[in-house]
């Protein structure tokens, strides 16, 4: 009881998880809107040089990227970024421009591999109609490629809630850095990281469930 009371209770020490939880949930939310922007950009010029033959020097600057940004782990991004890129940047903004770069990496494939479940078919038919590729992309390509990448894009921000946990190497008063100064003054580890664990576990639970109410949404409205 005494490790729980030093932990959590003593010098109101719960409101620093409180703390670190916010900053976690903004570095989760500014990354995945960055890797969202990204990730469209990329998976779009991707596709459209796949389908068209169009943007080949921009296909292969992003096979560079693609290539960097998810074969090298993002601990050592972050470290660059932070030390050596954006040394006059504030942390937490370093933190949310590294995890948005590096997951826009992965939004890319996702996003790609929902434009390319869409149906050829369906861009002929476009075509048939008159409508010029820009607004093939835009009116039946893009809406549909959302919407098969929409789960995938879900399951990429809870992962990326959980990989934001090494953000305290830079500084960053996060979750996990919450427990480690907690540690560093009470001495005993258990209480500590247990707590920070339990709440990883609690946000995950929460937006794995509504992902799944987003699935079913979207069953729902194609069955109608």
């Amino acid at each position: 009881m005494d490790l729980f009371y030093e932990a959590l209770i003593y010098q109101n020490r719960w409101t620093w998880y409180l703390e670190g939880i916010g900053k976690t949930l903004l570095i989760s939310l500014g990354a995945v809107a960055i890797g969202v922007v990204i990730g469209v950009i990329v998976a779009l010029i991707k596709y459209v040089n796949k389908k068209y033959g169009s943007f080949k020097v921009a296909s292969k600057i992003c096979d560079i990227y693609l290539t960097i940004f998810r074969g090298t782990p993002v601990y050592v991004q972050l470290l660059i970024m932070y030390l050596v890129v954006l040394f006059f940047v504030n942390d937490i903004w370093v933190a949310i421009i590294t995890f948005g770069i590096n997951s826009g990496a992965y939004v890319a494939e996702i996003f790609r591999g929902g434009l390319e479940a869409v149906d050829d078919g369906q861009l002929e038919a476009g075509a048939s109609l008159g409508l010029s590729k820009f607004q093939v992309m835009v009116s039946i390509v893009l809406p549909q490629g959302f919407r098969h990448a929409l789960p995938s894009l879900c399951n990429e921000f809870i992962a990326l809630v959980k990989e934001t946990s090494i953000v305290g190497a830079i500084g960053v008063k996060d979750i996990t850095k919450i427990a480690a100064n907690i540690v560093t003054k009470t001495g005993e580890a258990f209480v500590p990281y247990i707590v920070s664990a339990i709440i990883y576990l609690v946000i995950v639970i929460i937006l794995t469930q509504l992902l799944k109410l987003i699935e079913r949404r979207l069953a729902k409205s194609d069955k109608n």
